[in-house]
């Protein structure tokens, strides 16, 4: 397999591999390619313990590094997943937030290693698209949800 020239490296505190897994079985066009297990010590872990994970989640490369408690996510990294309807915008956010992960607002959600995650219906961006006060509408119904109403934002849109 040949590696990318650019690749997202996520840090984990020592859940690469069950991360990756639960993004393989939940996003189409997502897999696990390799587990590559520590060849000696080191500081927060052993020798023979997964140090990385080659993945892949809907499309992109990502390695995930099991690098210890130092580092913690937040905000300023996010998958943005573009659903075609609600009942997929459902299957994912329920996927995330039903695995221990945590609801946020305006389509954003956290899983449970704390990467956050935007599930963001293609009516959304295109209400957004559109400009105007269609887009204000769309905006404003947006501001007042946590996980994203395909109807309302459609009904917004048309006012």
């Amino acid at each position: 397999m040949a590696i990318a020239k650019n690749t997202i490296c996520i840090w984990y505190d020592k859940d690469a591999e069950a991360a990756a897994r639960f993004y393989a079985e939940t996003f189409p066009d997502s897999r696990v390619s390799a587990v590559h297990r520590a060849p000696g010590d080191y500081p927060s872990g052993k020798e023979g313990d997964v140090l990385t994970v080659d993945f892949t989640v809907a499309g992109i490369p990502c390695l995930g590094l099991n690098g210890g408690p130092m580092f913690k996510h937040n905000e300023a990294f996010s998958f943005q997943i573009a659903t075609d309807d609600q009942q997929e915008t459902d299957r994912y956010w329920n996927a995330i937030v039903g695995n221990g992960g945590q609801e946020s607002a305006c389509g954003w959600c956290k899983d449970k290693w704390g990467i956050s995650w935007q599930i963001t219906p293609r009516a959304l961006t295109e209400a957004m698209a559109a400009g105007g006060a269609e887009a204000k509408r769309a905006f404003e119904a947006m501001m007042k949800m946590k996980k994203i109403d395909v109807a309302a934002i459609e009904a917004a849109r048309r006012g």
